[in-house]
């Protein structure tokens, strides 16, 4: 049961969100409409396919939208499984560092044939050093990527990389040029900026067309088209908005939360400021009662987390914990306020949502406790700790540890760099692995992240949908959603 301070935060968000909802609520009529297209809406800003190589990380709603109108190699089906995307098929070398892969007959808007030299050159740009696509990291351990014939390619490792398909499978790596993807589904844009996907798939002897209509909306907009029965799916929900879904009380077993793994906490962005000390991030980290915030996000069976990665990676043991992880709070607390020495003040940036507004209560009053003064600032503003809030593409470690290397992050530890490098060129499981253990022995140690949890997403499923799945990647692709609606 949460605690009395924590039931106060929560009912000073109940006022707003009421306000929220009502004024969402005024947007649109009660209706219900099981017939017709499937009714998506994604939470966030209208959609586009983009390069991510080119503009970086795609937004939930691009996202979205990749997985329909664009594909890598292979894809997440709805329960998270490597399947076909682009490739019909694959084989992996016994040594694992090779894999062929032999493209369908897969056609762009123009009826021109996707080649395996086409995707090549989007899979080189995709791994170049110079390349803003947030995998780019992960894909280093990639020593040629070469097309043999118009339909087989063939990528070659370094050293063998199991969780290389996982990352072949994000929405991240979907092969696009500038008109789009190559589908499954067409796009068309329609006046009011939502989009209607279709598609012709076989049924019975002949083919028949399947049509959706998908749109972006503010998240309480989208609860409340969810709950007028104007929509059949709402996707791209985080911790931020949660409280809204919550709060409009959506029908029995509507409301869905993926088992996501990943990052939730804040990460150290200003190397100069009142955290440029190892001491004051670790005292700012070991004073926070995390049983709290979790116990105030009320998800059954969401932990705590002082480590910065989880606990079942492949290639990482177990994971490190900080030295004064096992002591009580009052007594990490008490610790902490003896190795602050002089005022901090901290910025602390955070998205909007009624969320991320309870989870800043219970920094700031957690931070209070020890002396440390905390202030709100937008994202991404100039601060001191931003929210990491983010999925991890696969269960590998490398993809939680390239995020904080000293070419990515704002502050980081050089030892740490050597570890992650030599993990990179490690021939052999049981090497990298050690490697990894001690870039995260020393990233603990350095204390430049300050886990929390895990990552939330959640969506809103109407009875229509039943090929929905929750799952790890929190990737729910339209089209699988549809084949198993249609069975």
């Amino acid at each position: 049961m949460p605690d009395a301070k924590n039931a106060d935060m929560t009912m000073a968000l109940r006022k707003p969100l009421t306000i929220l909802l009502g004024a969402a609520l005024a947007l649109g009529a009660c209706g219900k409409d099981d017939a017709g297209p499937v009714r998506a809406v994604v939470i966030g800003q209208s959609m586009k396919i983009a390069d991510p190589t080119a503009k970086g990380s795609l937004q939930p709603a691009d996202a979205v939208l990749h997985g329909a109108a664009a594909e890598g190699l292979v894809r997440f089906d709805a329960g998270g499984q490597i399947v076909p995307g682009l490739a019909e098929r694959w084989n992996v070398s016994d040594d694992g560092l090779s894999y062929i892969f032999r493209l369908g007959d897969r056609r762009w808007s123009d009826g021109t044939r996707v080649t395996a030299r086409f995707v090549v050159r989007r899979l080189r740009a995709a791994a170049a050093p110079q390349s803003r696509n947030p995998l780019a990291m992960v894909l280093s351990g990639i020593e040629e990527i070469v097309a043999t014939t118009d339909d087989v390619l063939e990528i070659r490792l370094t050293a063998p990389r199991p969780n290389l398909l996982y990352h072949l499978a994000s929405p991240e790596l979907a092969v696009v040029r500038d008109d789009g993807g190559a589908g499954p589904f067409a796009v068309e844009r329609r006046a009011d900026d939502s989009l209607l996907l279709s598609r012709t798939i076989p049924d019975g002897e002949g083919e028949r067309r399947e049509s959706l209509a998908l749109r972006t909306a503010r998240s309480a907009v989208a609860v409340t088209l969810f709950t007028q029965r104007q929509a059949d799916l709402v996707l791209g929900g985080t911790w931020g908005d949660l409280p809204v879904a919550r709060a409009a009380d959506p029908r029995a077993a509507a409301l869905r939360l993926d088992p996501a793994a990943g990052f939730f906490g804040l990460a150290v962005v200003d190397p100069g400021g009142p955290l440029k000390s190892a001491e004051v991030r670790r005292a700012i980290s070991m004073a926070l009662d995390r049983d709290a915030i979790v116990a105030a996000m009320a998800i059954q069976g969401l932990q705590p987390r002082a480590t910065l990665a989880p606990a079942d990676l492949s290639n990482l043991a177990a994971p490190a914990a900080p030295s004064w992880a096992p002591a009580p709070l009052a007594l990490r607390q008490a610790e902490a306020r003896r190795l602050i020495t002089t005022p901090v003040r901290l910025r602390v940036a955070l998205p909007d949502g009624p969320g991320y507004t309870l989870l800043f209560a219970h920094l700031k009053r957690d931070w209070a406790v020890i002396g440390v003064e905390a202030e709100r600032v937008a994202m991404p503003g100039n601060a001191d700790l931003r929210l990491l809030d983010a999925v991890a593409p696969s269960r590998g470690a490398s993809w939680y540890f390239e995020q904080f290397t000293c070419e990515r992050a704002a502050v980081c530890d050089a030892t740490a760099d050597a570890a992650i490098e030599s993990a990179r060129i490690a021939r052999d499981a049981p090497t990298r692995a050690n490697y990894f253990a001690e870039a995260d022995r020393q990233l603990a140690d350095a204390a430049i992240f300050i886990p929390l949890t895990a990552p939330v997403r959640w969506s809103l499923v109407a009875p229509r949908i039943n090929g929905f799945r929750p799952n790890p990647f929190a990737v729910h692709n339209l089209t699988d959603l549809l084949e198993v609606r249609r069975r």
